[in-house]
């Protein structure tokens, strides 16, 4: 009888895990919650609504922009996007907003080489009051999405119970799996949970979820990046050891581009979220971005950072009374980033140290790159001296490789 539910649990456990292969890197692409939100007035601004037309119009961008070439793959559907359900129980997009279904969006953003990623609710009604996926529910809409050929569902948690979310979210990591199609799964569960153990068990998360929000929505602004950065770091301990690749903290979207951040304060986002291993969801008007938040978002050594294979999240290591923190995230082949980020508001501040200071090993000689401005540092040891010059609410990030070792002379044997 033992033996009989050992296989039995080991049989739920095998059926529960998302063994879907995904998101071996933290994904990069586009959602459009943050600066679209839930515009549904498609009459009186046609442009921007939750619409047919507004993905189709991004997924052009993604494509033709450069975007894509560089990893910005998903395309990601938020709130407002549901119609109702139709006799049966199935979801129905708005026909008026989304006239060709969700089916054909995919498949739109499927031949420009794209991916489809949407967005339910697991409790009675979305954030925004739209229906959502119920226990019962859950099995016919993992299905409904994959037979529209979604590559990504974001199920948030609105008006659910604890009791609702710790049932449904298992469910629908093995519903997805049972459709046999490949589904990335962002869940929102322990940010309704307060993003803490005990209430948040992150060995199962990662069993179940290819990512997950862990803290409250980003809005536009710096105060929100250094508050959810500020989280981020208090509970630094828990949290950098649960991501790896195919599953991630999310410390939510990119609000580069929008309206409330600086040119310096657009760079210290790309370069900390980088850090921090995390997805790079861009949610800003593809359409209208300016040449200077493009090169943020494109930088491509940045993107190399954030798309390292080894999938380390970053921490703070240092924390001066100059109001300057260091920042450290290790790379595969032994290199390492380095965000060295000012929370001054003053001045330009000139901060001295040492890789020996950042913990480097003495028997190595570095060179560095500066992200931003390509800058090679060379010769770099562990007592080597260098200054960095970082503006007030902004960073210097540099990628840190090793170019050869030093030979430590060994200590004679005593005859």
């Amino acid at each position: 009888m033992l033996q009989k539910i050992v296989l039995l649990l080991a049989l739920v456990g095998q059926v529960l895990v998302l063994d879907n292969g995904l998101l071996r890197t933290p994904p990069m692409g586009w959602l459009s919650w943050e600066r679209f939100r839930c515009n549904t007035d498609c009459d009186k601004d046609p442009k921007n609504c939750i619409s047919e037309r507004l993905f189709m119009e991004m997924a052009d961008r993604l494509a033709k922009d450069g975007w894509r070439d560089l990893g910005y793959i998903y395309l990601n559907i938020d709130d407002c996007w549901i119609g109702g359900r139709d006799a049966k129980g199935h979801l129905m997009p708005d026909s008026k907003r989304f006239p060709h279904g969700i089916a054909f969006l995919a498949d739109y953003a499927h031949s420009l080489g794209l991916k489809l990623g949407i967005y339910e609710d697991m409790g009675n009604l979305t954030c925004m009051g739209y229906p959502g996926t119920t226990l019962d529910k859950v099995e016919q809409d993992a299905q409904t999405f994959a037979e529209w050929k979604v590559d990504m569902l974001k199920l948030d948690g609105c008006f659910s119970t604890s009791e609702d979310r710790a049932k449904g979210y298992p469910m629908m990591a093995a519903a997805l799996n049972a459709t046999g199609r490949p589904i990335a799964f962002s869940c929102s569960w322990p940010a309704y949970e307060g993003g803490l153990p005990p209430k948040v068990n992150y060995s199962l998360l990662a069993d179940i979820c290819n990512l997950w929000r862990n803290y409250d929505d980003i809005q536009d602004s710096w105060k929100d990046v250094l508050s959810v950065l500020d989280w981020f770091v208090l509970h630094q301990d828990v949290l950098q050891p649960v991501a790896g690749p195919g599953h991630w903290n999310d410390p939510d979207m990119l609000i580069i581009g929008n309206f409330g951040l600086s040119f310096e304060q657009a760079r210290a986002q790309m370069a900390l979220w980088t850090v921090l291993a995390a997805p790079l969801f861009m949610s800003t008007d593809l359409r209208t971005i300016s040449p200077q938040n493009m090169d943020i978002l494109q930088n491509p050594l940045i993107i190399k950072i954030n798309q390292d294979p080894l999938g380390i999240q970053g921490r703070r290591i240092l924390k001066e009374k100059s109001q300057i923190e260091v920042f450290k995230r290790p790379l595969s082949d032994e290199a390492s980033a380095l965000v060295f980020f000012s929370r001054r508001t003053d001045m330009p501040y000139r901060y001295s140290s040492s890789l020996g200071q950042l913990k480097f090993p003495k028997s190595r000689v570095y060179e560095a790159q500066d992200v931003f401005s390509g800058e090679i540092i060379t010769g770099l040891r562990d007592e080597t001296n260098f200054t960095a010059i970082i503006n007030p609410s902004g960073v210097v990030m540099w990628y840190v490789y090793p170019i050869k070792s030093l030979e430590i002379p060994k200590r004679r044997s005593q005859q």
